[in-house]
């Protein structure tokens, strides 16, 4: 069954599979990953069930959508453990606006083992980059969505940054998947949770980003030119997420009290 669905995941993706399990076929998986599977949070607001284990392929593949991190992350560990390539999960922690630093498990990640070293793979981070990080380099590691570079924290454990500001902090201690339940059901249930808060669905493309926030806002990024539009009605938000994402949707999904702003950040 996995095999006949992850030669979909492929189609899905627009990836050619790989001759081997190389750094250069992880790149061509994680690229072509970001830029056709949405970094969203719709199934929050239609009541629809969260799956972090196969079942998640279901939604990325089948039914064309996306997911935050605790469902893409591990769609795309599922793909590249099929195609040869040796895949630990790890547990993060986002830092927030302000200095803050979220919850222990508020992040799943991925290292993925290719041409004898490790690789940080997170394509369910709204800021992430867009080719595989070297875990071991403590250089800049520059990617076509910014300056990269790892800092070490303590034993085991690194920040990500970005142009010089932290995003999120991994520990390179692998976890399982089961482990993450608790905090999935904290950001599906607790009014603090920012996949509550906001509504959105954003998604990379060759020289930019385009973002649906809350059914009303469309901003696109293309080089250095920025454009933004409200959706007056029902039908052109579900256009909207038709034409920028291809998913098609049979109602809206109910608008959080925060507004369109409210929300996980996602340029």
């Amino acid at each position: 069954m996995l095999d006949g669905i992850m030669d979909d995941y492929l189609r899905r993706i627009g990836a050619t599979r790989p001759e081997r399990a190389d750094l250069e076929g992880l790149r061509h998986l994680m690229e072509r990953h970001l830029l056709t599977v949405p970094f969203e949070n719709l199934g929050y607001h239609l009541g629809e069930e969260v799956f972090m284990d196969e079942r998640v392929l279901q939604k990325i593949v089948r039914d064309h959508r996306g997911g935050g991190c605790f469902e893409v992350n591990p769609a795309l560990s599922f793909l590249l453990t099929s195609l040869g390539y040796e895949v630990d999960i790890l547990p993060g922690w986002v830092h927030r606006p302000g200095g803050v630093l979220g919850p222990f498990l508020g992040h799943l990640a991925l290292r993925v083992k290719a041409d004898g070293e490790d690789w940080l793979v997170d394509v369910g981070f709204g800021r992430n980059s867009r080719a595989p990080l070297n875990l071991a380099s403590r250089e800049v590691q520059h990617d076509p969505h910014g300056d990269y570079q790892l800092h070490d924290v303590s034993d085991g454990v690194i920040d990500v940054h970005l142009g010089g500001k932290p995003l999120y902090r991994v520990a390179d201690r692998p976890v399982t998947i089961d482990d993450f339940a608790p905090a999935l059901w904290w950001y599906r249930t607790s009014p603090d949770s920012s996949f509550l808060q906001g509504l959105f669905c954003s998604m990379r493309t060759p020289d930019g980003l385009v973002t649906v926030k809350g059914n009303k806002q469309v901003s696109t990024v293309a080089g250095e030119e920025r454009t933004k539009f409200t959706l007056d009605s029902e039908a052109e938000a579900l256009e909207a997420y038709k034409k920028f994402f291809g998913i098609s949707l049979d109602r809206l999904p109910d608008e959080p009290a925060g507004g369109v702003t409210a929300g996980v950040r996602t340029d």
